[in-house]
């Protein structure tokens, strides 16, 4: 991130063997566009530990790519996550991307030794081993009491870590006025944004709903025109190439595109950035 803007990919953990093979196609894929590196995330309530470590721990060895492992503090113990980053160590892990997690979906909090990401954080930073990253919501974390608070916040935790990636977002406006309320806070670390395209009506709907982002009027009106999922799928790609147009013109230090494990989605976006040959 010093030295050039990035170009990198989110994957989720494989449950099953045919979604391993999936997964296996999307890397294979996505490799060629030689991305600076990958994050691989965790499940709600640490439910995706072990699978995380296993898809990172391949990674290292069956591929080129640089992988950056989420960790969330939701129900571990210090215990748990000391010996987690002790195998990140051992097989050559470099960068960690520290959460608050979400909980499982029937609301249960697990129980562990931390309550806030910060507090990962600081174990995480102790150790002087990772580069570290935190999770940034441009439109305000849904649990934060308000905006100032919540900028407040993020700006403790990158007082910490290396740099934020954030949640996604549909209007550029969003991630500006985020970075200019951390340099207000004498906050200068790189925020990536992580861009999310639109595959699924129902399906964005319903992350959107979930993690506090809102549905700008313009692209609700663009949706509803269709039912098709290819052309909802050709408006996803729109809209998002364009916003990581726009949002590189404003000055972002990269692109982080949350792919779902949909290689062909996020190839066209990077060929519509010139970021990929054909």
């Amino acid at each position: 991130m010093a030295a050039k803007r990035t170009l990198s990919f989110e994957f989720f953990p494989p449950k099953t063997p045919a979604g391993q093979m999936t997964l296996g196609r999307t890397v294979a894929e996505l490799e060629q566009l030689k991305p600076d590196f990958v994050s691989i995330t965790y499940g709600a309530g640490g439910s995706d530990r072990h699978r995380t470590g296993d898809v990172v721990n391949w990674m290292r060895k069956e591929t080129d790519l640089e992988p950056m492992a989420h960790l969330t503090c939701m129900g571990h113990t210090r215990t748990d996550v000391a010996g987690l980053l002790v195998e990140y160590r051992r097989i050559g892990v470099e960068n960690i991307l520290a959460l608050g997690g979400d909980p499982p979906i029937d609301g249960s909090i697990p129980a562990g030794d931390y309550t806030y990401a910060s507090d990962l954080l600081a174990d995480v930073a102790s150790t002087r081993s990772f580069c570290v990253g935190v999770a940034a919501h441009p439109e305000v974390h849904p649990r934060s009491a308000d905006r100032a608070s919540d900028r407040q916040h993020l700006a403790d935790k990158l007082s910490v870590a290396d740099f934020a990636v954030t949640q996604f977002f549909f209007d550029v406006e969003h991630w500006v006025r985020l970075v200019n309320e951390l340099a207000d806070l004498g906050v200068h670390k790189p925020v990536l944004p992580g861009i999310m395209p639109i595959g699924n009506k129902r399906q964005i709907q319903r992350m959107a709903q979930m993690s506090g982002t809102a549905l700008p009027e313009w692209l609700v009106d663009r949706l509803e025109t269709t039912d098709d999922p290819d052309d909802v799928r050709r408006i996803g790609i729109e809209v998002a190439s364009n916003l990581a147009n726009d949002l590189l013109e404003a000055g972002a230090p990269g692109v982080h595109l949350y792919t779902l494990n949909r290689p062909q989605t996020a190839i066209e976006i990077c060929v519509n950035l010139d970021l990929a040959s054909p």
